[in-house]
């Protein structure tokens, strides 16, 4: 099994969302690397640390599982989609996605201050300077780490 953190912006798509809606497909993902992670990395049943970016309090707060194998974003195709990509095709598409399923809400957020001061997970990618990745991931060992702060 293998280890991800993926990030959501909590106004778009947060933890209560996917809670509530139990499996979502992680659409509208546009880095190549990020992609990659998706389309060649990530499996069935692969835990996935929920991550809210981009709000006051940044940090994982909860836990997904990845629910499908990678298929193309149908949003690459929609000329409506703010994910449309004029130079994907459906006999190529160049943006994938898998969807996620809900395994539970953390009792905290473990804010991205916190994060950066355990040297166990100085190495961890989302730590890394410049990293704005939105798919990521993340090894055994940071994962019990990060899953034992809670």
């Amino acid at each position: 099994m293998n280890h991800w953190l993926m990030k959501s912006e909590p106004d778009t798509f947060s933890i209560d969302d996917l809670k509530r809606k139990k499996r979502e497909a992680w659409d509208g993902v546009r880095n190549y690397q990020a992609r990659n992670f998706m389309r060649d990395g990530m499996r069935v049943g692969d835990g996935v640390l929920f991550y809210h970016s981009n709000c006051t309090e940044p940090g994982i707060a909860g836990i997904a599982a990845v629910a499908s194998d990678a298929y193309p974003d149908p949003s690459q195709f929609d000329p409506e989609s703010k994910y449309f990509d004029p130079g994907s095709s459906r006999d190529h598409p160049r943006w994938m996605l898998v969807d996620v399923t809900f395994v539970k809400k953390l009792k905290r957020t473990i804010t991205l201050e916190e994060l950066k001061h355990h040297p166990a997970l100085e190495r961890m990618t989302l730590l890394r300077k410049g990293n704005r990745l939105s798919v990521m991931p993340v090894d055994a060992a940071e994962w019990r780490y990060i899953l034992d702060l809670e």
